[in-house]
C-alpha cells in the first residue's frame, strides 16, 4: 500500500478542494481536516470524501463561500444556519462563538442546520480541549440519508449518528469519538472503492442477511448497518435514535423520514463546558488526573501490555503516520489522482 507525507497529501487536497471550486481559505481548511482524520486513522473522514465534496458543489449541497447565519442566541445558546456551507468551515465558526459563550456563563450549548459534512467530530472535541473546555457533539444526516436498522428490523431507519465527547488532560486529551452503528460508513464506502469485503457484523442486505459485500449497503433496495453493540445492539440503536432527536429536532432541523431530505448534510448539535465556573478548574485538573492514574494502575490480564484511554492509539497512529506517511490503497489513491487529472491538478509525485 502506498504511502503519502502528511504536507504532500493536504497540498494535493487543498488543490483539488480549490479546483473544485472552494476558496483558497476553504480549501487549506478542509484539507487540513481531512489529512489529520488520517494521520487518527479514521480514513473513512480522510481524503476519501474529496471526490463526494467536489461532487457535492457540482451538485449544489454544498455551497463555497457561505456564512455562518446566527437565527437566534442568548448568553449561552446560538442557533445557526450553516447555508450548505463547508461543515469544517461552519463547525469551526460555530464553536468559536461557544467557546466565548461558555467561558462567560459556565457552559453554552449551539446547534446548526443547512451544514455541509463535519467530518470527524473528534476534531473540535480536540480544539475545545486546548481551550480548557469539556466537550460534546452529535450530528445526525439531516433526514438524507438512512444507513441504520433497529434491532429485528431489515431496513434502515437511522444514519451513523455520531458522538463524541472531549475532556482536557495534561497536553493529550481524552476523546471519545464513535458511531452509534456497527461501523462509520465512511468504512464501507473505503472499503467498496477499494474492492474489498467487510468484516462480519458490519452489515446485512436488504433481506436481513448478514453480509461482507459493502456494495449490498448502496443497492436498490439497500442493505443496512448493524447497530452498534453486538448482543446487546438496542443500546446502540437507542443511543442513535437519541442522537437524531438532539440534532434534527432541537435544532430545527431534519430527522429521518420516509422521503429523505433533498440535500445530505449535518444537523448538529455542539456543548462546551467551563470546568472553573462548576467546581473549580485546579478541582477539575486534580480529579481527572487522579482518576487516569487510577484507571491507569489496573491489573492486567496475560496479553494486555497496557490499558489504554480514549484518544490514545489515535494519538499514537498520529505520530506513527506523521514520521512514516499515511497509507492509502491503490483504489482510493487512484480515485484522487483521477478526480486531479480532470480538474487539471498536477498528480502526486
Amino acid at each position: 500500500m502506498p504511502t503519502i507525507r502528511p504536507a504532500q497529501l493536504q497540498e494535493f487536497a487543498a488543490q483539488l478542494l480549490q479546483a473544485g471550486g472552494a476558496s483558497a481559505e476553504e480549501a487549506q481548511i478542509v484539507a487540513r481536516s481531512l489529512v489529520d482524520a488520517n494521520l487518527r486513522g479514521y480514513d473513512s473522514h480522510g481524503v476519501m470524501r474529496i471526490p463526494y465534496y467536489v461532487q457535492a458543489i457540482k451538485d449544489g449541497e454544498v455551497i463555497p463561500g457561505e456564512e455562518l447565519t446566527v437565527l437566534d442566541e442568548g448568553p449561552s445558546r446560538v442557533v445557526a444556519d450553516g447555508n450548505w456551507g463547508f461543515g469544517q468551515v461552519q463547525a469551526v465558526r460555530l464553536l468559536k462563538m461557544l467557546a466565548g459563550k461558555s467561558r462567560a456563563s459556565g457552559q453554552a450549548i449551539g446547534t446548526m442546520t443547512h451544514s455541509g459534512h463535519i467530518g470527524r467530530l473528534g476534531e473540535y472535541c480536540e480544539l475545545s480541549a486546548a481551550e480548557g473546555l469539556v466537550s460534546l457533539l452529535m450530528v445526525n444526516s439531516h433526514g438524507a440519508a438512512v444507513r441504520v436498522a433497529p434491532p429485528g428490523g431489515k431496513a434502515p431507519r437511522l444514519s451513523t449518528n455520531p458522538l463524541a465527547i472531549g475532556v482536557p488532560f495534561a497536553n493529550e486529551p481524552l476523546v471519545l469519538d464513535f458511531s452509534t452503528s456497527a461501523t462509520a460508513e465512511g468504512k464501507v464506502r473505503v472499503k467498496k472503492i477499494a474492492g474489498q469485503q467487510c468484516p462480519e457484523g458490519w452489515l446485512i442486505d436488504h433481506e436481513g442477511r448478514p453480509t461482507t459485500d459493502p456494495n449490498s449497503l448502496y443497492g436498490n433496495p439497500p442493505g443496512s448497518i448493524l447497530p452498534m453493540g453486538g448482543p446487546q445492539a438496542y443500546k446502540g440503536f437507542g443511543l442513535g435514535l437519541m442522537i437524531e432527536i438532539f440534532t434534527g429536532a432541537i435544532s430545527g432541523g431534519a430527522c429521518a423520514r420516509p422521503v429523505p431530505y433533498a440535500k445530505k448534510g449535518n444537523c448538529v448539535f455542539m456543548m462546551l463546558i467551563e470546568p472553573a465556573r462548576f467546581g473549580g478548574a485546579d478541582h477539575f485538573r486534580a480529579e481527572v488526573a487522579q482518576l487516569v492514574e487510577y484507571i491507569k494502575s489496573c491489573p492486567r490480564v496475560d496479553g494486555c501490555d497496557e490499558i489504554l484511554l480514549p484518544g490514545d492509539p489515535e494519538r499514537r497512529l498520529f505520530a506513527q503516520r506523521s514520521t512514516e506517511g499515511i497509507p492509502l490503497d491503490d483504489e482510493n489513491l487512484s480515485a484522487l489522482v483521477s478526480l486531479g487529472k480532470k480538474l487539471g491538478v498536477a498528480t502526486l509525485a
